[in-house]
């Protein structure tokens, strides 16, 4: 059987004088064999310096139509404030080439029953796109903590755990992880201010932070995580039951295509 095919929306980075669309090869990998799909990047619409809007010459709903998933990854830049009626900011690093992606491609996915996995900068743009709102300085709101990875520390220290996250009792995670707690790392500036209507805290970080949300009226699977499970997504057991449980939605999608 041919693999199912997953969507992953690019960022824009800027290599030397031109900006390249791209995705970090651990979202490839963790969708290539933790769901065993075939990734497929899609490039952001735009404007770009050197791009014509995209938006007219692609369908997403064709896209998708072909499509057995949705992944949206992780990314050094940030929902651009506007997007949820905040004021811009300049000291934040944005992609809005990408917002000009993500969140349209999240409305036709899940009106047309897409799955979905949403992780870090994804599980904020799911938020945004139903209508929530994010904190821009996370670390800056009195009571809440920082949730930064240190910089200055080796790559592989920085994915380790950082704190507990709380499951919801009966929810999707506490059913696909078998835990009412796991521990996860943490590496993100931005978080959840408001939740989204129709999205449920599926885990809390223990200041309150929203860590991850799913949507139980959706028809279809749709899980966003704050952390970042593609970095073990072949070892640590609850990123393998991440994976694995997108893999089987978009596999079962396949299967009802044909």
């Amino acid at each position: 059987m041919t693999k199912p095919l997953v969507l992953i929306p690019c960022d824009v980075k800027q290599v030397g004088i031109h900006p390249f669309h791209a995705v970090g090869e651990k979202y490839i990998n963790a969708v290539a064999h933790g769901a065993d799909a075939w990734p497929l990047l899609i490039p952001a619409f735009g404007p770009g310096e050197d791009l014509a809007p995209l938006d007219g010459h692609m369908d997403l709903d064709a896209l998708l139509a072909m499509a057995d998933g949705v992944f949206l990854p992780g990314s050094v830049s940030n929902v651009a404030p506007p997007e949820y009626g905040a004021a811009d900011d300049a000291e934040i690093l944005h992609d809005t080439q990408r917002d000009a992606l993500a969140l349209p491609l999240i409305r036709r996915a899940m009106a047309l029953e897409v799955p979905l996995f949403a992780v870090c900068r994804g599980l904020q743009e799911l938020n945004v796109t139903l209508g929530g709102t994010l904190h821009p300085r996370l670390y800056e709101v009195e009571g809440l903590m920082d949730h930064r990875e240190n910089p200055d520390a080796p790559r592989a220290d920085q994915y380790l755990p950082a704190h507990p996250v709380r499951l919801r009792a009966g929810g999707l995670l506490e059913e696909l992880l078998g835990s009412g707690e796991i521990q996860v790392n943490s590496l993100h500036g931005q978080g959840i201010r408001e939740l989204a209507p129709g999205l449920v805290a599926e885990g809390l970080a223990p200041d309150g932070v929203v860590e991850a949300v799913s949507c139980p009226d959706h028809p279809t699977f749709l899980l966003g995580v704050q952390w970042h499970p593609e970095w073990r997504y072949a070892d640590d057991p609850n990123s393998v039951a991440l994976f694995r449980a997108f893999g089987e939605a978009i596999r079962g999608r396949q299967r009802g295509r044909r």
